[in-house]
């Protein structure tokens, strides 16, 4: 009896190891080797902060990426997606397609879906459009940490996702700290155990707020 109870608690204390260590290393792979193909039905962005219609710092990055491999013939359409915050005139999504426009994309090559201000309410928005417009394959300009979780929530609802890298601004992986890295694969960790079952978790948690609502919810 007393050998399968070791037995259990060690395989216990594997698992507690190995899932956090899983999304660890998902979040890290996924930023330094991202799948990617040239060719896709379209490129979302997904949403950042921005000030009265002024994209700010990290979403500007996104979208001068998505304009960088629509240029080069990568898709044809680019999504942008994101609500506001409380207060803010406009949405995420309205700052991105004005500022594509002002940068030379015809306006009947974009699609402004402003919803969600968190990773899967963001997702389920633009697969939903997709999947209206029967498309199924997705490149995504996002930070490179947050890459492996933008793309898993894609492809578990069906979408076909690989992941452009920003390479400008303050999130490209010379200027991304490994606090970054850390609040990534926490926000990984918590999706797949969390959010794959319903249970809504805020990308706007801090890594130790982050930690405590897995527990609260796991324990």
């Amino acid at each position: 009896m007393f050998t399968i109870i070791r037995r259990i608690f060690t395989a216990l204390i594997a698992l507690v190891i190995a899932i956090p260590g899983y999304a660890l290393f998902m979040t890290w792979k996924s930023a330094y080797h991202p799948p990617f193909r040239n060719s896709a039905d379209v490129i979302v962005v997904p949403g950042a902060a921005q000030l009265n219609g002024a994209p700010g710092d990290v979403l500007l990055a996104r979208l001068q990426e998505a304009k960088r491999i629509k240029d080069l013939g990568y898709a044809p359409l680019i999504i942008t997606v994101g609500s506001g915050a409380p207060g803010d005139r406009t949405t995420e999504a309205a700052a991105g397609r004005y500022w594509l426009l002002k940068h030379g994309v015809s306006k009947k090559n974009i699609i402004a879906l402003a919803t969600g201000r968190d990773t899967l309410t963001q997702t389920k928005t633009y697969i939903a459009e997709m999947r209206a417009r029967k498309i199924y394959n997705v490149i995504i300009a996002t930070d490179p940490y947050h890459c492996g979780r933008a793309m898993k929530m894609a492809n578990d609802l069906g979408a076909v996702a690989t992941c452009s890298p920003v390479q400008t601004g303050p999130n490209t992986l010379e200027k991304s700290r490994t606090r970054y890295l850390i609040r990534e694969a926490g926000a990984y960790l918590a999706y797949i155990t969390l959010g794959r079952r319903g249970i809504h978790v805020s990308d706007h948690l801090t890594n130790s707020g982050l930690v405590r609502y897995v527990y609260d919810r796991v324990s």
